[in-house]
């Protein structure tokens, strides 16, 4: 199965139609045979959030989430009972056919593993995709809707006191926040040093200008792990503006630019 995108053409029969019906049949069967074409492509997509449930060798019982934006990738396993983290890695990824070769960022099991590239076939059915070859499958949770803030961000900046502070996305210190149409992840690492400095994640809403935060796992304080936050979210400037109270109850006004 090829699921990169192709240019699909119609010739025509080379037999000429003998009345207007024909003409009108021949139409309505292109425009139906295009429409499945689309529709056929947009069922392949990666992009979205898929979810897999798997049993560790201790017998713990464990999730693991992908999410896919426009170029960058992330997938996290915690405990599905306890909410505990286990790991995360995550960065770039492109599609050739069925063949995908990621780029990593972040690792927290080998973080020797940051900067290389790594290809593997895969594989979409219906509603399920995977890697050929592993027996791990995951299951589409949702394929960028309904949330308004699908994508890739950086953090760009914060409002302290009303004094706007900007921050360069091009250093390897990095803040990115990954975000299906109802999953989210931030994750703080350093692509020079290989340093991982903590991810939290869950799903979330944006309603009537209202950022939800449902905490799924937070690998600094699990602790954290079911505790809701609501924020004000605004889109300024093709920027997201995130302001209210943090994890620990401080006001924070942050600056967020799509990952490009």
């Amino acid at each position: 199965m090829n699921l990169s995108k192709k240019n699909h053409s119609l010739s025509a029969f080379g037999v000429k139609p003998k009345n207007n019906k024909s003409v009108v049949s021949k139409h309505l069967i292109i425009l139906l045979i295009c429409t499945l074409v689309s529709f056929g492509i947009k069922a392949q997509s990666f992009i979205g959030a898929w979810e897999s449930h798997h049993t560790a060798e201790n017998g713990d019982k464990l999730k693991s989430v992908v999410i896919f934006s426009d170029g960058y990738q992330v997938i996290t396993t915690h405990d599905f009972e306890t909410g505990k983290f286990i790991s995360t890695n995550g960065g770039t990824w492109k599609l050739n056919g069925d063949t995908m070769t990621e780029k990593v960022e972040f690792d927290t099991v080998n973080s020797e593993r940051v900067g290389t590239e790594v290809s593997f076939e895969v594989f979409i059915k219906d509603s399920i995709m995977g890697i050929v070859g592993s027996e791990l499958t995951f299951k589409r949770i949702d394929a960028g809707a309904p949330g308004k803030l699908q994508g890739a961000w950086l953090m760009s900046g914060r409002i302290r006191n009303g004094e706007t502070q900007l921050r360069d996305t091009t250093r390897p210190r990095k803040t990115m926040k990954i975000l299906s149409g109802t999953r989210f992840q931030w994750i703080a690492y350093n692509t020079e040093t290989k340093q991982f400095m903590g991810s939290g994640g869950g799903t979330y809403t944006t309603t009537d200008g209202k950022y939800t935060e449902n905490i799924e796992f937070f690998s600094r304080d699990d602790t954290r792990v079911g505790a809701r936050l609501a924020f004000n979210f605004s889109l300024k400037d093709g920027k997201w503006h995130h302001s209210g109270l943090s994890s620990k109850g401080n006001p924070i006004h942050e600056i967020w630019s799509v990952r490009k």
